[in-house]
């Protein structure tokens, strides 16, 4: 992406397409958060990439409320666009899915990890701690579902944006005939 009005454009279009899935009714967990921020890591600067996450969250959290792991959720989410602005720059299928794969799964282990820790609803042992992570195994499906489903749509848009821009002529794109 070349022009930083390109890329803030971008970034708030994220942001605005995140908000307004978060706010609809949807399944539990099904949501584009962290397809957005794979997908901002990989095609905008790091410092916009990881504001598109946060942003995203923080307005549609200021409607849907305020809770008491929401630091460790939009942590987990800034974390993974850090990681996709250093392993999907070059974006490739295989990395794509696979890093996406790998945000649920850590999605997963960590939010649940502290709901287990901090919320007070299981015990501490390990009794409790396999109880939690059973109890959440519905919520990890949607979250690897949608994952997969938002960061294909964004990538194969982006990739297919990309591809009919390079069949345009020259003139098509906006230069100045010597004519204008």
């Amino acid at each position: 992406m070349k022009s930083s009005r390109l890329q803030l454009i971008t970034a708030l279009t994220l942001i605005v397409f995140v908000v307004s899935l978060r706010l609809l009714p949807h399944p539990a967990n099904f949501a584009p958060v962290a397809a957005v921020a794979l997908f901002g890591g990989a095609v905008l600067p790091r410092r916009l990439a990881l504001w598109v996450p946060l942003g995203a969250m923080v307005v549609s959290d200021l409607f849907i409320g305020f809770y008491s792991m929401m630091w460790m959720t939009w942590g987990c989410y800034l974390l993974v666009a850090l990681a996709s602005s250093h392993w999907l720059r070059k974006p490739s299928l295989p990395r794509g899915v696979a890093l996406t794969l790998l945000s649920s799964l850590f999605f997963f282990v960590v939010t649940n990890f502290a709901v287990w820790l901090t919320s007070g609803m299981y015990a501490h042992t390990w009794t409790g701690f396999a109880r939690c992570y059973e109890m959440a195994l519905p919520f990890f499906r949607n979250t690897a579902l949608s994952d997969l489903l938002y960061s294909g749509m964004l990538f194969g848009l982006y990739a297919l944006a990309n591809r009919m821009a390079l069949r345009r002529p020259d003139s098509a794109i906006g230069t100045r005939s010597a004519a204008a």
